[in-house]
């Protein structure tokens, strides 16, 4: 019995979604929640597991065709349903080998016409005999991407913006991961693109050569704009290439050892200058790749080195080259997870099909990563008591403290898309409400004192660490309920009291701040708002939240004391008429008060506490009655844990 495998919700808001990738072929076994392929929303990556174990008998959306919530992706069912499909592949593939016999005729007569030339022309011995072994390698390889983009007429395959969501018109080229001249292998990310909400990486659509580049960095185009150009002109043709060159250069007999420089000039005239000293190596194009390429080259270099190796080489590269293929491609979820861990995807061996490296591989890494830094700490002592002889010398020592200058100093740089709307959004926002700031000072103390001793039983039951931010976001929201003027909003001539209070949480993520909302926090204890707080600032921070999850709140905190602040002024997100910031909870001496009245100076634990209202809504009376009940709630510090 078959089994249809539907586009699942990836969101309230979200109403289609994009193959970006398929994992199995037509006729290969899934297990149950085996990774089936990978799709791509406006603010998600992710893989759709098999809903049931079987054969995938049919595909019936292809890569990068987008489709909607709830429509048919492939079939499931027993081997014997999957005969038919390979039958009629087998007769696509049978027509694909007489198109291919073809090519390999139109490629032997230009291996023969290389051959005579090569013979007019003895003096270059080693760069004429790499041709005939790249041409094998090629017959050999029959990669359908390459064939495609060689037979389009000259013109390549060209690159075009894809549709990164319903409401995307247009993204802009944030960077160029490859140059003009560079192989690019399929799947491999070619550039980066930015949107409104997300930044993402485009993966080239066939192997070849980069053989032009259409849009720049920094530029804006619409969906479905061509990017760049791969193979045609000065990427397929480099074999016909070099046999001009060739033909052109048979007169400096004397100096039989530049002649290959001239060719390879001509060819690729960045990318190969060390062919010149050392013509008589055949692996020396990769050499030369790989010392004139960055960090980012190197692997290409190595991976299109192979076809030049000899007969021996080319026995292995079938197997080697699938090895590569399965666990080379990292999706672009994947990538931003190890970013954000700081795990190096070349030092993990991937688990997933063929050995690619899926999520879990990267948290698993970083968790074991973690588990280690936290061993050494345990146990500094030893380590620590040998270097105390050695920091004895005083006078001389160099500041540890002095910040590194940045390499941004004397230069300009273009805003982000992201940039550029939260910039906006301040400006608008300023100009639609009449804003001011009240600030009180809180005692917290107790809560200090209540979450030193709560936080490690806290973090072994709930699974996430006990911060201050639970404390103040229960405080704010039962203070909320009292003072429902600032939990509402300005709609024309009337004040909507909303009936609910739904918390959003400023992050601060590498792309700029987002504010996450925990929607009917008003209903959540401490460890609920702890464990949702946690959830949503981790999936902020690696680009996994979704849309709906970033609008909708009706009253916001932002945590300025995370690197320091004492205080601040903050902008109130719109519709919304308050915001509170949160400073730095410092130890300072103050004058408290015992029950019999009398005054003495002790160490406290110091907070400041700043709300910046909407004055069309909320008098400063009520921001002041507002703050003083809040400063209240959490001065007495009593909170369930």
């Amino acid at each position: 019995m078959s089994e249809r495998v539907t586009m699942p919700a990836l969101g309230e808001s979200v109403t289609e979604g994009t193959v970006t990738r398929w994992l199995k072929s037509v006729g290969d076994s899934v297990e149950v929640d085996e990774p089936l392929l990978e799709v791509s929303t406006d603010k998600v990556d992710t893989e759709i597991p098999s809903p049931v174990a079987g054969t995938l008998t049919k595909i019936l959306a292809e890569e990068d065709e987008t489709v909607e919530v709830g429509a048919d992706l492939a079939i499931i069912g027993d081997p014997s349903e999957a005969d038919g499909g390979d039958e009629g592949g087998d007769g696509a593939e049978s027509d694909d080998s007489g198109g291919d016999t073809e090519e390999k005729k139109d490629e032997s007569g230009a291996q023969r016409e290389s051959e005579e030339t090569a013979e007019e022309t003895p003096a270059t011995p080693s760069a004429e005999s790499d041709e005939p072994e790249k041409a094998d390698t090629s017959q050999d390889s029959g990669e359908a991407p390459k064939a495609s983009s060689g037979g389009s007429g000259g013109g390549g395959e060209k690159v075009t913006m894809p549709a990164l969501g319903e409401s995307v018109t247009e993204g802009t080229v944030t960077q160029w991961l490859k140059a003009e001249g560079d192989e690019v292998e399929l799947d491999e990310p070619l550039l980066e693109v930015s949107t409104d909400k997300v930044d993402t990486e485009i993966p080239s659509p066939v192997a070849g050569t980069l053989t032009k580049i259409l849009v720049q960095e920094d530029e804006t185009v619409e969906v479905g704009a061509d990017l760049a150009i791969i193979g045609g002109d000065g990427g397929d043709d480099s074999g016909a290439a070099e046999q001009d060159s060739a033909d052109e250069e048979p007169e400096p007999e004397p100096e039989p050892e530049e002649k290959p420089t001239d060719t390879s000039e001509k060819d690729a005239p960045e990318e190969k200058p060390e062919k010149a000293e050392k013509p008589e190596k055949a692996d020396s194009p990769t050499e030369a790749k790989a010392s004139s390429g960055g960090s980012g080259d190197e692997q290409v270099a190595e991976e299109t080195s192979a076809p030049a190796k000899g007969a021996s080489d080319d026995a292995e590269s079938p197997a080697k080259a699938e090895e590569t293929d399965a666990s080379a491609y990292v999706t672009p979820l994947v990538r931003k997870l190890a970013a954000d861990n700081d795990v190096d995807l070349n030092t993990l061996k991937g688990t997933g099909v063929g050995g690619r490296i899926r999520k879990q591989d990267v948290l698993d890494a970083a968790r074991a990563a973690k588990e280690a830094a936290e061993k050494e700490k345990e146990a500094p002592a030893p380590a620590e008591s040998t270097p105390a002889p050695q920091s004895a010398p005083s006078g001389s020592a160099a500041p540890s403290t002095v910040p590194q200058p940045s390499d941004k100093r004397g230069t300009s740089q273009k805003m982000s898309r992201l940039r550029k709307i939260i910039a906006q959004r301040m400006v608008e926002s300023l100009q639609t409400s009449a804003q001011l700031t009240a600030v009180v000072e809180v005692d917290m103390s107790r809560v200090a004192a209540l979450r030193a001793r709560a936080k490690a039983d806290f973090e072994k039951r709930e699974g996430v660490k006990l911060s201050y931010l639970p404390f103040i976001a229960l405080a704010t929201v039962e203070t909320l309920k009292a003072f429902p003027v600032l939990n509402s909003s300005v709609e024309g001539e009337e004040i909507v009291f909303h009936g609910a209070e739904h918390l959003g949480i400023a992050v601060d993520t590498e792309r700029g701040l987002l504010v996450p909302v925990v929607r009917d926090a008003g209903d959540l204890n401490i460890a609920g708002i702890a464990r949702k707080v946690a959830d949503l600032a981790e999936r902020t921070r690696t680009n996994k939240v979704t849309p709906d999850e970033l609008g909708g709140g009706t009253f916001t905190i932002t945590n300025i004391g995370s690197n320091g602040s004492l205080l601040d002024t903050p902008i109130i997100n719109q519709p919304q008429v308050g915001i509170l910031g949160t400073g730095a909870i410092v130890k300072r001496p103050v004058v408290v008060q015992d029950e019999y009245g009398n005054d003495s100076i002790a160490i406290r634990h110091m907070q400041y506490l700043v709300l910046t209202y909407d004055h069309r809504a909320v008098d400063g009376a009520d921001a002041g009655r507002f703050l003083s009940t809040l400063k209240k709630r959490l001065e007495e510090g009593a909170f369930e844990v």
